[in-house]
């Protein structure tokens, strides 16, 4: 069985405050861990460049946790976005055969 991966590139909004953000993502990123089949997640961040990756045990762990954060979004989530700049956020998700 293949491993998931959502991986989210993004740059904050002008004006907010890292430190805000951060407190964000820490508490979202605690509910996320919750998720069945869910093993890491991990946040990057390279200048104004930020980046978040969740690894998920199964692709269908990940799709269940996708469906249901979409169909009822949790405030956490609300407060996570409300920091994006969703013009240049991109999502990708993928399925990881083999590790090195």
């Amino acid at each position: 069985m293949s491993t998931a991966v959502f991986y989210n590139s993004y740059k904050l909004k002008k004006g907010v405050a890292v430190p805000d953000f951060l407190t964000a993502i820490d508490k979202l990123s605690k509910q996320i861990a919750k998720g069945k089949g869910h093993v890491s997640t991990t946040l990057l961040c390279e200048g104004d460049k930020w980046a978040d990756y969740s690894v998920w045990e199964t692709m269908d762990d990940l799709r269940a946790f996708l469906d249901a954060a979409q169909a009822n979004p949790t405030d956490l989530a609300k407060e996570f976005y409300s920091f994006l700049n969703l013009s240049g956020c991109i999502s990708r998700v993928y399925t990881v055969e083999n590790s090195w």
